[in-house]
């Protein structure tokens, strides 16, 4: 088994049964008090749980409060290069939590790939990512693949003198999933794929250009530009979208006090 999906209320076995069905190879655990999909696993106590899962299982995803999954998790810490990614996410999925093992053991990753499954925020609090402030919005056509896309972003990065090494996020609409040729272009950069709500794009008031074509494409007011700024914190635009080889790139930065 590679993740284990845990929760001890309702609430979060409703989350747990949306994960366990994008999540490959995972397996939900639920409190015995829960009510909620009555065929997984049952627990009675999460320290116990965490005690068994910690040497079997890749990742564990935990939906409950932070402080509870620490006291469950600390009697089983041992090393950041053993230990499995743990992730947290709130039963209201707004944040999804990358705990331990963020960077070495793949919390992070994992915190990103659950946000963009619940519609949540992902919180990375690893430096060597959090100094990382550029964020580049792509949209693209179904089937696009990956080079193109890859020669795209490489080409809006040098056009604002921007370094690869700055990128934090690739973003794009929720709409793009599945499209292999994104998620193929984000793993070759080194870079996360975060993928916005198309809602949210639709209903933010951000200052960014207005695309007729895209809304009768795919009803959406535009795709880079949003994408870009929504998928970060005090975002600005630093380029506008430029259009490579049909694929549409914009990039945004984000305000960070402590980096400026």
């Amino acid at each position: 088994m590679t993740t284990a999906i845990i929760s001890l209320s309702n609430e979060g076995a409703r989350l747990a049964r949306v994960l366990a069905n994008r999540l490959p190879e995972s397996r939900v655990y639920l409190h015995r008090d829960v009510t909620e999909l009555p065929q997984a696993a049952r627990f009675d106590r999460i320290v116990d749980l965490a005690r068994d899962l910690f040497p079997i299982c890749e990742g564990l995803v935990f939906i409950a409060p932070c402080g509870l999954v620490v006291r469950a998790i600390a009697p089983c810490l041992k090393h950041k290069t053993t230990d499995p990614a743990v992730v947290v996410v709130d039963v209201g999925s707004r944040w999804a939590v990358s705990l331990l093992s963020g960077h070495e053991g793949g919390a992070n990753e994992l915190a990103t790939t659950v946000a963009n499954i619940l519609g949540a925020e992902p919180v990375i609090s690893t430096t060597t990512e959090a100094v990382k402030t550029i964020i580049v919005g792509v949209g693209c056509r179904r089937g696009t693949p990956a080079g193109r896309i890859v020669e795209a972003i490489r080409s809006a990065l040098a056009t604002a003198n921007v370094a690869p090494a700055q990128v934090r996020l690739v973003a794009s609409a929720d709409i793009k999933a599945n499209e292999a040729g994104l998620v193929e272009a984000a793993r070759q950069l080194g870079v996360p794929l975060r993928l916005v709500s198309s809602d949210e794009i639709r209903q933010s008031d951000l200052a960014f250009t207005r695309s007729e074509f895209v809304r009768r494409k795919v009803n959406l007011p535009a795709v880079a530009e949003p994408a870009a700024l929504l998928a970060g914190r005090r975002t600005r635009l630093l380029l506008p979208k430029q259009t490579f080889k049909g694929v549409t790139v914009a990039l945004a930065t984000e305000n960070c006090t402590s980096l400026a």
